[in-house]
């Protein structure tokens, strides 16, 4: 089990995290998500002993992790893929991590073919990897002594849509025997797809944290219009609660407005219907999937807002320089 208590981390006047507290279970897979600047990687610094945190505590097994007599057999951890000598190859940076842990000498073969680097690609030099082979190499690096907790920093960042599937099986398979896997990635559909639990930050703080049934169930309706004054009028009207949301996949000035409100699908439609509104769907939101959810949820801290992007006109100076 990994236990985050209470967990604050400054640097001179700014908090980059603040009060987070959080379990990742065994046998689970836990979605650790926010936005960039979030606090996401320093929380995980602190859980793995590079950040001390000027208050709360983080555990692993039920100890600090520098107390782990040797780490690398029983937490596998991956931050950075790029955290290694480019000029060693693969097979001598899993070679000295076997080493360094004791571990017999196969133990490096097994996990090159468990993510899938071939003799010749862990013969090459670091620096002759594409980012897709770093991450399988730290990914190896995290399983080298199998384990049972797995703590991952966007390991699918610089996989193909077939490494990415690898991936999730991988995780999956390892959660399903009994591991602790706790997950940070911007990939939300791929995070969507695996996780049992999720946990969201946003400014340091968490703004939600529980299974991602729960979190995505009853979450009320969205609808989009291109009426949204008026649908916006008609449910508060009805003292029906309701916001904006970003609409996904449309593009240009006549793109419907999303609205989200707390109220069924059922009700939602009858009051459109009652105000003559036509909507362009309707739809549950626990359907809708976590980015929405997730946008929802950050939308103080993001750095896109919702808005379309207005893009300033090219002027010309007399010179004939671009402005």
């Amino acid at each position: 089990m990994i236990t985050v208590d209470h967990v604050t981390r400054t640097y001179g006047t700014f908090t980059a995290v603040d009060d987070v507290t959080f379990t990742a279970r065994p046998g689970r897979i836990t979605g650790f998500l926010g936005p960039n600047g979030a606090g996401k990687s320093t929380t995980l610094r602190v859980l793995v002993g590079l950040t001390p945190p000027d208050r709360g505590a983080a555990h692993v097994l039920g100890r600090r992790f520098k107390d782990l007599p040797n780490p690398g057999i029983e937490v596998g951890v991956l931050l950075d893929a790029s955290a290694q000598h480019a000029g060693r190859t693969g097979r001598e940076v899993l070679t000295i991590a076997q080493r360094t842990m004791g571990l017999p000498a196969s133990r490096v073969s097994d996990v090159l073919d468990t993510v899938g680097l071939s003799k010749e690609e862990a013969g090459r030099r670091l620096r002759d990897y594409s980012l897709g082979m770093r991450q399988r190499l730290g990914l190896a690096h995290a399983l080298l002594g199998d384990p049972e907790v797995l703590i991952l920093d966007e390991p699918a960042n610089g996989l193909d849509p077939a490494g990415i599937r690898w991936m999730r099986d991988l995780l999956r398979g390892y959660a399903d025997r009994g591991a602790t896997v706790l997950l940070s990635s911007h990939l939300l559909h791929e995070i969507e797809v695996v996780a049992d639990d999720l946990v969201v930050i946003g400014q340091g703080r968490v703004v939600a944290a529980g299974t991602k049934a729960d979190l995505l169930a009853g979450a009320g309706t969205h609808a989009a219009t291109r009426h949204a004054v008026a649908l916006s009028n008609a449910l508060t009207s009805a003292k029906l609660s309701h916001d904006l949301v970003p609409a996904t996949g449309t593009t240009g000035d006549d793109r419907p407005t999303v609205l989200h409100i707390d109220a069924n699908a059922e009700i939602v439609g009858q009051t459109a219907a009652a105000a003559g509104i036509a909507l362009t769907e309707l739809r549950s939101a626990d359907g809708a999937g976590l980015e929405e959810m997730f946008l929802a949820l950050t939308a103080d801290t993001q750095r896109d807002r919702y808005a379309t992007p207005h893009v300033a006109a090219h002027t010309t100076s007399p010179q004939g320089a671009v402005a």
